[in-house]
């Protein structure tokens, strides 16, 4: 089963972890704080919610069809969407700026994320998920903005889970992360 970006707010530390860094302040994900929303030009990407990822992979075991299933609920997340999201007006920064500050972050040890990870995430396709609609009877109970609203509740809450890489705190807390090594190459 393939998957568009699947989010749930018990998941937010831990994606915060891998992806964001220490040093993203959970409070400050508040889009009241932001004047504009600055996005990268040509962004776009697809959302599910975990559960309804829990939900195909059900209907796919109990199923007779064999074969990949793409997994993603609507609407196509794009700057008009986030915008929407965040209440707020976008801004269109460049990609090939978005990716030098990245790059700057990454080799500081500022952030987890490669500047190779911001560029496939430009690239991602779109999915076709009428397969698992018509063969499953999957139909999502989250809208992708459902899912992406969760997301950033989770992190502005700093919700997590039971297990240690839900965890919303870890042991030494972010002063630990980077000590540890945020961002660090083999």
């Amino acid at each position: 089963m393939r998957t568009a970006f699947c989010f749930k707010p018990e998941s937010a530390a831990q994606q915060r972890r891998l992806f964001l860094g220490p040093m993203l302040i959970n409070r400050l994900v508040r889009p009241d704080l932001l004047p504009a929303l600055p996005t990268p030009g040509g962004m776009r990407f697809q959302a599910v919610h975990s559960n309804d990822v829990g939900e195909a992979y059900r209907l796919a075991a109990l199923s007779t069809s064999a074969g990949a299933f793409n997994i993603a609920a609507d609407p196509l997340i794009d700057t008009g969407v986030l915008g929407e999201l965040f209440g707020k007006p976008t801004v269109g920064v460049p990609p090939r700026i978005a990716k030098s500050v990245l790059s700057t972050a990454w080799h500081l040890h500022l952030v987890p994320a490669s500047p190779g990870l911001f560029d496939a995430f430009l690239r991602l396709p779109v999915m076709d998920v009428s397969r698992a609609r018509d063969e499953l009877g999957w139909t999502p109970r989250y809208s992708s903005t459902d899912a992406v609203e969760g997301f950033l509740h989770g992190l502005r809450e700093a919700v997590g889970g039971r297990t240690p890489p839900l965890a919303p705190r870890v042991p030494g807390g972010r002063l630990h992360e980077l000590a540890t090594g945020v961002g660090q190459r083999p």
